[in-house]
């Protein structure tokens, strides 16, 4: 039976693991909103469904999609992806599904953050996202697993990566943004990450890349490949637009130390020429008044460092870029005991994210 639990995991001795450590399984929402996805979404599905594909080769995955699409995935999805019928808004499911956290007695349980679409009514990139907020719980029940209510919270799990030894990085961007949390002080924030996460240092970054409409997810700037390692995303370019933020990003945490007084070791992974869309792939979005406007020429942020650590993988993405093999061959090094296996995501980038956003890890007990 699932339950809600009136503490906090700091209080319960639970703490966020690192992305790195082993999993149970992992989450994924099927995107389907046409003002998002362009052709009635089905180039996302193919991409998302190639994805998920590659993460079952790893650990189990899980695919949450709606009624409607419920036999179609049903029967386009192998046996090794289970398939369970979640309404939701959109499909990022790395910020509207739950945070999981552990304790050293195997025990996981689940924080049920508050959600508003990425910015509210100030912002936000659609209208309504009811759905979405209710995402968190369904996961938690489905997996008889306890939930920490923390909706008066609003928190993406895109804005946070985790050492799983207590040290957190983020943006100033997105975490101090007066459309997330107006009525709290920077000082309230981070007891908040620290009373639900479990984590001793808070590392700030000021901003994430440009044109990213979620406000600077870190997801897109750097994440902890183990403790005491990075990996961020880089420019030698000093014209390129993103070269000013990443740069910046950098010299931050060259210097710094984590929540162990380790030095960080910073490995970079230079970015491809960032997309922007064309005139025929924006033609095929739907238009709707409440939505984030995706027109011809629209730049979106593109990384290799949006990826996902699984069971003995990891999951980059691939742009048709001639930085691609060389992200492949780093990200390879980075990760010896692991096998490295790039998708293509141009559709994934095309809707403002990538396989880090669509993904969420269930850490095993």
């Amino acid at each position: 039976m699932a339950t809600t639990i009136s503490s906090t995991p700091k209080q319960d001795d639970f703490r966020m693991p690192g992305e790195f450590e082993p999993h149970k399984g992992t989450w994924m929402l099927w995107p389907e909103r046409t003002d998002t996805w362009r052709l009635g979404a089905k180039p996302a599905q193919k991409a998302f469904m190639n994805v998920a594909q590659s993460i079952a080769r790893f650990e189990p995955v899980t695919l949450c999609v709606s009624a409607d699409q419920f036999e179609h995935v049903r029967e386009l999805a192998p046996d090794s992806i289970r398939v369970v019928e979640i309404s939701s808004n959109d499909a990022w499911m790395r910020d509207i599904g739950p945070t999981f956290v552990k304790n050293d007695k195997g025990e996981v349980r689940g924080i049920d953050w508050g959600f508003n679409a990425w910015g509210g009514l100030e912002k936000g990139l659609y209208f309504p996202w009811n759905l979405d907020t209710y995402v968190k719980q369904k996961v938690l029940e489905i997996e008889h697993i306890h939930r920490y209510d923390a909706q008066d919270f609003v928190l993406e799990g895109g804005s946070i990566t985790v050492d799983g030894e207590g040290t957190l990085i983020t943006t100033e961007q997105c975490l101090l943004n007066g459309n997330r949390n107006p009525h709290l002080s920077k000082e309230q924030i981070e007891q908040k990450l620290k009373d639900y996460l479990n984590i001793e240092k808070i590392i700030w970054l000021k901003d994430g890349m440009l044109n990213d409409e979620t406000d600077g997810h870190v997801d897109e700037v750097v994440f902890f490949v183990r403790p005491g390692v990075v990996a961020i995303s880089w420019t030698d370019d000093r014209n390129d637009p993103q070269y000013e933020v990443l740069n910046a990003a950098y010299e931050r945490l060259k210097d710094e130390t984590d929540a162990k007084g380790r030095k960080l070791e910073i490995h970079k992974i230079h970015i491809p020429t960032q997309i922007e869309m064309t005139e025929e792939e924006s033609e095929g979005i739907d238009v709707a008044r409440g939505s984030y406007g995706r027109h011809t020429g629209t730049e979106l942020a593109c990384t290799y460092i949006n990826c996902y650590i699984c069971n003995g993988g990891v999951i980059i993405p691939a742009f048709g870029d001639p930085r691609d093999n060389e992200a492949l061959e780093k990200m390879q090094a980075l990760f010896p005991d692991r096998e490295v296996v790039q998708v293509y995501t141009r559709e994934i980038a095309l809707g403002g994210g990538n396989i880090h956003c669509i993904t969420q890890q269930q850490p095993l007990p």
